[in-house]
Formats: C-alpha cells, structure tokens, sequence
C-alpha cells in the first residue's frame, strides 16, 4: 500500500508554487545531501527536495503528495544512526532548516513555543537567555533538530536525572499523513480529554505525520555542576560505583566507556588523559554542588569506592574548561570512532541486568569475530549501552556490515532475553526494521500499523521506515 514515487513536471510545478522556487531542489549534490541521515547503510535517493517555511505550507505540500500519490521524507539535523531520514526510493523530502524559529516564550508555564527547525543547541542558548535550562543533551546537540529528536524520542547524557525527548513535550502541532492539521494538547501540563495523542507522534519517526511545532518545557539551570571521571578495575565494579553515589547524590549524569573509545578520543590530540592510571572502563559522573557539604560528600563515596577496590584512580573537575575537558573523553568519542566506519548498535535493558547483559554481547562478539575490536560506551545511568564493532582494514565496507549482520541476531536474541529495546534512543528506521520483533510483540505491532493506517491511509508518510505494510 505504499506510494509510488514518481516524480512528475506537473508536481514539481505544483510543488514550487506552494513553497518558492528558491524553497526547490533537485541537483545532485543537494539530492545527495538532504536525502540520507548519519548512517551508511543506505544510499539516498530522492527525487526532489522541499524547504517549507510554515505548517500551512508543509500542509499543502502533503496533501499534494497524497493527490499524486507520491512518498514523503521527513529531513531535520540528519543525525539519526537507525537511516529514519533517508530518501532511497525517490521521496519528496521536507526539509525544515527554514522552520528554525523560535516562537514565543511562556515565563509563568516555563515553556517555549517553537518550529521543528530549531536546532537543539539553539533551544539550549534561548532558555540560558532566559534564566532556564533545557536539560535534552548529546553529542549532536549543536546540528541535531527538535521535530527530529520528537521523532525518534532522543534521550543523551542527562536521561538520568531529566528523562528522555518526550519528558519534555506539553504540546505538538502536526500534519497528518491525511494532510489535517492537529494542535495537540496545547501546552497543558494538565489535561484529562481522552487519548494524549501527541505522544504517538513522539517516537513515530514521521511515519503518521510530521511535527511542525511544539510547546517544550523548560527548567531550572543547574547550579555549580561537577564532573568526575573515575577509573575502574573491570565492569564488574562500574554498577557498584554507581550504586554508591545515587544513594547519596542526585546525579545528572553517570556516563561510562571502555580503555578503546579513550584511546580513540585521546589518539586525536585534542584531550589528554584525565589521570594516569590506565584502566579497562571509566566512569564519568557528574551532580550539582551549590553547597559545600555536597562535595564534602562525593569525595567520601569517592575515597569508599577507592577502599572497596571498585576505583583505582580518578579525578574532579577544579574548573569549568576541566569539568568540559572531561566531558570531551565522553562526547568527542562517536566522531572519534567515525574513520573506523563502525557498525553501531544502540540498546537498552534494566539497569540491573546490565553487567550479565554486557558479559553476554562481549563472549557472543568475540566467539564470532575474534579479530573485531569493540568499543562500548554509553548511558550506563538509564541502561543505554552502545556497542560499536571496528571495521578491520582487511574488510570492505559490504563485507563488514554482512559479518556484523550475522552477529545481530545473537545480540538481539540477548536483548529480548532481558527485555530490552533494540533501539534505546536512535529510532528504529530501516536498520533496526528487520529485528522489531525482538523488542515489540506481534500483537503491537499490529495496533502500530493500525494507527499507521489511521492517520496515513495512503501509506506516504515516510514508507519502508519502523515496519512495512
């Protein structure tokens, strides 16, 4: 039931006068650029690429496609890792670089109102403008789009303490596959009317409509943040570590990652090592300290957990260049793995199952491919484990992610042992497509393509993405 994909003179037409002839592109190199995400599995291949400026245009535009039955894809920061904005079978691509504003502020809701376009670090510096914090963080943060990271529910490094995208989202205005147009909940933080039905669309990844705005809450700033990374003897002692400071400490963020994704950061030169003490896993934690006494405390948990054997060296931030220098050993580490062209994985159990769960990947990974060199990190807090698989120089591209493909069934086989997510925080796009059934029942799934036909009877909203029909 999925659009064709034809692109016809009569819809270009139709399409340039809705949004502009300088809101049009179909070159190559523009066809090339907007048309794929971050990942490499997938070549693009769009036919033409639209740049709306307003709900009423993105509108017009997909009830033309509906008209001419040709297939939408929706286009943002293009950070994804699961191929959800990728264009490989001649899609109308909605871009929304030009819907980047910021729209109006709501100081006694502590809310803004804002259009898809704006650009997560954007949104970041507004709110510090205003006195308040948006707490959504990660390594994209500065190209990374709000309506894309509504689409896939993105989470980063502070899920810990503030939760994922959705935590975040009071109201949404969206164009449906059918081409209405819904306000959704409105910005209220209560509202018992039936169905929240924003939260669909959050995590959808635009297969039921395309977000065009939302009313996102704000927060407090943080006061007098600190940043420790900690060294451990092995994986076993992480969970204790971790165990030791939330008992005392509200954390913001307890990131973890292994001696092969910090010798990748440091072999860039860009950072130096924290401590001396080389070590298999680090820690990196960090808490608000306003008082003293706060300190006066983690160095306590800290001096325990040098006593318990769970740390062997470690080291606190003494400024705030440190405290982001220290924070560069976590976030410099995706784009410091990036030449080694990885296969990524990007999963999720119970924080308790985590060290049997990473045991299991570990023996599985190297009882199949001895050779491959594995780099885990991830958000060892909420239970969100990346595992990245090197690419060996011997191996193309093709032969590499085939071998990994193999591997992907056992890994995914232990997700669902634990009842896990086979995709944590990247959305499920056409990588995670074929292993769905590994983290969504039959019976779900069936209720998602439902509400897929529901709200998109024509099946152009962002086909081939989450299921197929």
């Amino acid at each position: 039931m999925n659009a064709s994909v034809a692109l016809t003179p009569e819809l270009l037409t139709q399409l340039t006068a809705i949004v502009g002839e300088n809101r049009i592109k179909t070159d190559a190199d523009s066809l090339e650029n907007w048309g794929r995400d971050h990942t490499k599995h997938f070549d693009p291949n769009p036919s033409v690429i639209v740049f709306p400026s307003s709900t009423e245009q993105v509108q017009s535009v997909v009830k033309l496609a509906n008209q001419f039955n040709v297939a939408i894809t929706p286009s943002g920061g293009r950070t994804g890792l699961s191929a959800g904005a990728v264009a490989s079978n001649g899609e109308i691509v909605i871009n929304f670089d030009k819907m980047n504003q910021i729209l109006e502020f709501f100081p006694a809701d502590r809310m803004v109102r804002v259009q898809a376009g704006v650009v997560t670090e954007q949104l970041q510096n507004y709110a510090e403008e205003q006195g308040m914090y948006y707490p959504v963080d990660f390594a994209s943060a500065g190209s990374s789009q709000i309506g894309g990271n509504i689409g896939t529910n993105a989470g980063g490094i502070k899920v810990i303490k503030y939760g994922m995208t959705r935590n975040w989202v009071l109201g949404l205005t969206v164009v449906t596959g059918k081409g209405d147009i819904l306000r959704l909940n409105k910005g209220m933080i209560k509202n018992a009317t039936g169905y929240a039905l924003q939260h669909l669309f959050i995590g959808g990844e635009g297969t039921l409509g395309l977000v065009t705005e939302a009313e996102i809450k704000l927060e407090r700033q943080p006061q007098n943040l600190q940043v420790m990374v900690l060294g451990t003897p092995d994986f076993d002692a992480v969970m204790p570590v971790l165990h030791a400071f939330q008992k005392e400490i509200d954390l913001t963020a307890f990131e973890f990652f292994g001696e092969v994704a910090m010798q990748k950061v440091l072999d860039r030169g860009h950072v130096q090592r924290p401590f001396e003490t080389q070590a298999p896993f680090y820690v990196l934690l960090e808490f608000e300290a306003p008082y003293e006494p706060i300190m006066d405390k983690a160095m306590q948990i800290f001096e325990y957990c040098m006593e318990q054997g769970w740390v062997i060296d470690g080291v606190m931030s003494q400024s705030l260049d440190q405290a982001q220098s220290l924070w560069r050993l976590r976030e410099d580490i995706s784009e410091s793995i990036a030449p080694f062209i990885p296969y990524k994985n990007d999963i999720s159990v119970l924080i308790t199952h985590v060290p049997a769960f990473i045991k299991e990947i570990d023996a599985i990974v190297a009882d199949n491919y001895p050779d491959f060199e594995i780099c885990w990190f991830g958000h060892i807090g909420d239970g969100n484990l990346h595992l990245n698989i090197l690419k060996p120089e011997n191996l193309t591209k093709d032969e590499f992610f085939a071998k990994c493909q193999v591997v992907n069934k056992y890994v995914f086989e232990t997700v669902k042992k634990y009842d896990g997510s086979i995709s944590a925080e990247h959305g499920v796009g056409m990588t995670k497509k074929p292993y769905l059934e590994y983290s969504r029942s039959p019976e779900e799934i069936e209720y998602m393509k439902a509400l897929k036909l529901a709200f998109d009877p024509k099946g152009i909203m962002n086909p081939g993405k989450l299921f197929d029909l």
